[in-house]
């Protein structure tokens, strides 16, 4: 492996690193800007499948956009295989959602399937997609004293926890 690969690499992790804070910050202007024009998506098997960079976002800001809507998802073990300008990666995904809303956790694994291009110097996804592992839902309701005391949305990410 040279270093040039390694370099690819590390920048194909913050490509992907960028895309998932999007996601949970709700950071709709910037998340156009880890994905191709053409970037096409697959979703939970393809349960939910996208063509293009603006159905993408769209599809995930209407979806994740609620401020009642709060979500947690990391990435890790890449296995990276860079070919030219064209990068392919097999990420382990686990994720948490909780809606306050809707009165439900929802937590999971699945496994990223994504494919990154390089075009005028900038890596960028072409496409991602997971297909589940598991995952499970549980309503609050049953969580005796359940309590959500930060919100990165209503409470500017602060805890409203007491100090002693």
């Amino acid at each position: 492996m040279t270093p040039e690969e390694l370099c690819d690499m590390e920048e194909v992790k913050r490509v992907k690193y960028a895309y998932l804070r999007c996601l949970d910050q709700k950071d709709w202007a910037h998340l156009p800007d880890v994905l191709w024009e053409d970037a096409t998506a697959s979703y939970s098997g393809g349960n939910y499948t996208y063509e293009g960079r603006d159905a993408i976002v769209e599809f995930i800001s209407k979806n994740m956009g609620r401020e009642q809507f709060h979500s947690s998802h990391r990435v890790h073990h890449p296995e990276i295989s860079v070919d030219g300008d064209t990068a392919t990666a097999t990420w382990a995904l686990e994720d948490i959602v909780l809606d306050t809303e809707w009165n439900f956790v929802l937590m999971g694994a699945a496994f990223y399937e994504d494919t990154y291009e390089r075009r005028g110097g900038e890596w960028r996804i072409l496409h991602t997609g997971y297909r589940r592992s598991f995952e499970f839902m549980v309503p609050t309701s049953s969580w005796e004293g359940f309590t959500l005391t930060a919100s990165w949305w209503a409470t500017d990410g602060k805890s409203t926890l007491p100090v002693m």
